[in-house]
């Protein structure tokens, strides 16, 4: 069994090694999850983004997690959706492998994920689902420290697709 887990919650609240935030390329807050971790982080937050220089779309970066129960925020930079035929799809799975190449080079056993770009990004829940947890389930090849990822949904249409991605690539696994 992967060490996944599919919750319906507010990331902000997870005590966990590393919150990913579903940011945008300036890195200095906006709404979403990302309004909702700079508010919880505090300012020195908003201070160590400036100080970053923005982050390209399909990229993550990091800094401290301030007034987060978390040691680090990954601030990973999802694509807008525009239909699909603009590497979206490729563009996703890079967020997610940045944060997982981050969890190995800040040695991270705790990590708790957004539904990076199924928001205000518009990126359909469904197609994201699947993405987001095949590339994490890689990930975790090359993360033999990570005891337990989290799949933080805020609202109960993403909880119900990350559980259905999730059981369907356990169900392949166990098939294997």
């Amino acid at each position: 069994m992967l060490p996944i887990e599919v919750v319906q919650g507010d990331i902000t609240q997870f005590k966990v090694d590393a919150i990913v935030n579903a940011a945008n390329s300036s890195l200095l807050g906006g709404g979403g999850v990302d309004g909702a971790i700079h508010r919880a982080a505090g300012p020195e937050l908003l201070e160590a983004c400036r100080k970053l220089g923005g982050c390209p779309t399909g990229h993550a970066k990091a800094t401290p997690g301030f007034g987060l129960p978390a040691k680090y925020v990954f601030h990973a930079v999802g694509p807008i959706w525009r239909g699909g035929n603009q590497d979206e799809d490729q563009l996703l799975a890079s967020c997610y492998r940045e944060c997982m190449r981050l969890a190995q080079e800040l040695n991270v056993k705790t990590i708790a994920f957004p539904a990076i770009s199924c928001g205000a990004y518009g990126f359909p829940v469904e197609r994201a689902a699947p993405i987001a947890i095949s590339v994490i389930a890689e990930g975790l090849k090359h993360n033999p420290q990570i005891e337990r990822v989290y799949l933080v949904c805020f609202d109960h249409s993403a909880y119900q697709a990350y559980r259905k991605a999730l059981t369907c690539l356990q169900g392949q696994d166990a098939a294997d």
